[in-house]
């Protein structure tokens, strides 16, 4: 199982190529076989799935229910821009045109590893989502994500 972490910033070429961070190529599983999709992140990000990871997310996919007007919503916004490619012999990625206007990428790109997969984000966009997010409430998203407060602290006020 991939478990890729860090921020690297690299420049994204005239013809949308950018190269893939070497400390996250040594995280890939030998069964992702260089192989990666690419697609839509839920924020203005691109969502970047080595293949032997997207098999796993396509499986969870396939469980959706396509008679719910809600699963094939999801599953239909989800997919709809996702396309698949492979590291070239200089270890670069393409990045569709129609994503890197998505995502507002232009000349530089930001890999933010982020467990099974990476993020592809624009400097100007990370920038402007960090920037509305407040150390109190990246604070309460932690504990509440990570298991809140133990019975302890909740008494100490």
């Amino acid at each position: 199982m991939a478990s890729f972490k860090g921020e690297f910033e690299h420049s994204v070429d005239n013809k949308g190529r950018v190269a893939f961070p070497a400390k996250l190529r040594k995280s890939l599983s030998p069964s992702a076989n260089e192989q990666f999709t690419i697609l839509r992140g839920i924020e203005p990000c691109l969502y970047l799935y080595p293949g032997d990871e997207w098999a796993k997310v396509e499986k969870k996919l396939s469980a959706i229910n396509s008679f719910n007007k809600r699963g094939r919503t999801v599953r239909r916004n989800f997919l709809r821009h996702a396309e698949d490619l492979n590291l070239d012999k200089q270890n670069r990625i393409p990045i569709p045109s129609q994503l890197k206007e998505y995502a507002g990428i232009d000349g530089t790109a930001i890999f933010i590893g982020n467990g099974e997969m990476i993020e592809i984000w624009s400097p100007e966009k990370l920038d402007e989502i960090d920037s509305n997010l407040s150390i109190d409430a990246y604070e309460d998203m932690f504990e509440q994500v990570m298991g809140g407060l133990n019975s302890e602290e909740e008494s100490i006020d």
